[in-house]
This record gives structure tokens, C-alpha cells and sequence, in this order.
């Protein structure tokens, strides 16, 4: 991997898209809608990453109370705002760029409801983790939108979620090796971003219509995501007239057995039959459930 990230490093080998979905809404939580592109039938798992959601919701629909163990969530803010509450007393509200990582670890039960009028949105991504940390204590990691990272260059804004863009670095640290970056290209831009290469590597568009790998591809628009092969970096244009947005998502694979359940990911049956115990008898990471409801009072099923 180069030594200097930037807009114009240049690439060895640049990573060409090898698979595009759509993702198109579906219900989920209560009354909220997500469009679902990576844990959906058609891509179970992109190691290390589980689910990727572009969410919206408006109140009184929410994610209301339910559990993790096993990996991390990270919630990107888009537009609006959410109150979030766990069992442990942790709470807040993650407005419009703020960012949370939680990590889950050996359990966590929370709620995540709409804090505004009006249509909340964001991303959340779910991160798996290495079997030597599915059961370390859970952490957060929460960064407001004003202390986020950021860079321009040669027309590319950069907000730096994790990793490093245009000599920036984020703070935030990824137990599982991870980059996510967020992207905006003016009219024009030319973007060369590298990538470690034994990392996986998607593309997430959030606005816009741009080109991805190789310029005489077609361009993509919003609500698309890309896959992209082998190489050391991501090339990208923006042709158009009108402002393009996405992320830039990758991370070191795991390469580890994994059996999911719902919002439990561990890497044997045994041990997510461990974790139903755990959690319906309120024990091993999730005593404090036994006595705990949010300020919404509801439940969701898994």
C-alpha cells in the first residue's frame, strides 16, 4: 500500500466492480424502512461486514428493544436524528453526521427511536468480529459530527468515519481492520483512493451518479452497491453536473467459521445456542435485561 493516500496516487491496479445490487425497501424493526444491500439472500455476509441498512424512519416506528453479541454496529447519521438507551445506562442522541460504534461484544440490549419530526435517515453497518473478542465487554465509540475527520482536494471532500483518506486519519479504532470513508466528488473530480489489497472492498452510493473502476463504465446511481475485486485502490469519476456522494467500505476478512442468529453472530450452533440461553435466562453478559425496558417500552421479536 502506498505510503502517501490521497486524490492522486496513483494506482498499480485498480479494483474494477465485480458484482451491483440495488437495494430496494423493505420493512424492518417497527414501522421503520431499510434498504438492505449487504445481508440480504443474495449476499449473506462480505467478510468481515454482515448488513449494511440506508434507514429511514419516522416516529413512533423505531428499532425498540432489542439484543446484539458478537460484532459491532456502527451508526452514520444522514438526516435527522436518533435517541439511543441500553441496559447499562448508556444514553444519548446521534444527530445529522454524528457517528457511534458500538461494539457488542459479549451483549448489549438497546433501543434506537427517532429523535425529530419528521424522516430520520442514516446508515448502519454491522461489523463481525475475530472469535478472540465476540465476549470482551461492550464500548462505545462516539464522535459528533464537528470532531469527525475531514479533507478536500481537486474538487473530493472526505469524511474520514475510520482509516485514512488525503493524509487524514480517523481516530476511531477498529478491532477488526476497517476503512470507511465518506465521499463527495464536485462535477468533474477524479478520485484514486488505494486499498489494502488483501482487504474486501465495496462502494455504497448515497447520491448522485458517478463511475466506479474504470472509466468507461457505466455510471451508478444512488442506492446501488458495488463489490469491487482485487487490486490496491479505488478509481472513481464524476461526469455529471450534479454533486456526487458515497462510501468508500473495507476491511481485513476474518476468515473464521460464522453461524448467524438474528442479532447474535458467533462461530459455532453451540455457541449461539449458548447465547439464546444466555440472553432468555438473563445470563453470562445479559443480566441487566432481566429488569430493563426503554423509555419506548416496546420489544422487537427476532
Amino acid at each position: 500500500m502506498p505510503e502517501k493516500e490521497g486524490s492522486c496516487v496513483g494506482l498499480n491496479e485498480p479494483r474494477l466492480v465485480v458484482r451491483k445490487f440495488l437495494a430496494r425497501p423493505q420493512p424492518e424493526g417497527v414501522g421503520a424502512v431499510v434498504r438492505r444491500s449487504i445481508g440480504r439472500f443474495e449476499l449473506r455476509y462480505f467478510d468481515p461486514f454482515l448488513v449494511l441498512d440506508e434507514f429511514s424512519v419516522t416516529a413512533p416506528a423505531g428499532f425498540p428493544d432489542h439484543p446484539h453479541r458478537g460484532f459491532e454496529t456502527v451508526t452514520y447519521m444522514l438526516q435527522g436524528a436518533v435517541k439511543h438507551e441500553d441496559f447499562d445506562g448508556h444514553r444519548g442522541t446521534i444527530g445529522a453526521g454524528d457517528l457511534q460504534w458500538m461494539t457488542a461484544g459479549r451483549g448489549i440490549v438497546h433501543s434506537e427511536m427517532p429523535a425529530a419530526q419528521g424522516t430520520q435517515k442514516g446508515l448502519q453497518l454491522w461489523i463481525n468480529l475475530s472469535s478472540k473478542y465476540k465476549m470482551i465487554e461492550p464500548r462505545y465509540q462516539e464522535i459528533s459530527s464537528k470532531d469527525i475527520a475531514e479533507a478536500t482536494k481537486d474538487g473530493i471532500k472526505v469524511r474520514v468515519i475510520a482509516g485514512e483518506a488525503l493524509g487524514t486519519k480517523s481516530a476511531v479504532y477498529t478491532r477488526t481492520p476497517t476503512m470507511y470513508l465518506d465521499f463527495t466528488l464536485e462535477p468533474g473530480a477524479h478520485l484514486q483512493q488505494p486499498i489494502p489489497e488483501s482487504w474486501n472492498a465495496f462502494v455504497y452510493v448515497l447520491e448522485g451518479e458517478g463511475i466506479f473502476g474504470r472509466l468507461k463504465s457505466s455510471p451508478v446511481n444512488a442506492h446501488h452497491l458495488l463489490l469491487l475485486g482485487s487490486g490496491d485502490g479505488l478509481e472513481a469519476w464524476n461526469k455529471s453536473s450534479k454533486l456526487l456522494r458515497f462510501i468508500l467500505v473495507g476491511g481485513e476478512p476474518l476468515c473464521e467459521p460464522l453461524v448467524q442468529f438474528g442479532p447474535f453472530v458467533m462461530n459455532t450452533q453451540e455457541e449461539i445456542d449458548r447465547t439464546i440461553d444466555d440472553f432468555e435466562n438473563y445470563t453470562n453478559g445479559f443480566e441487566k435485561a432481566r429488569h430493563w425496558r426503554s423509555e419506548s417500552g416496546l420489544t422487537l421479536d427476532f
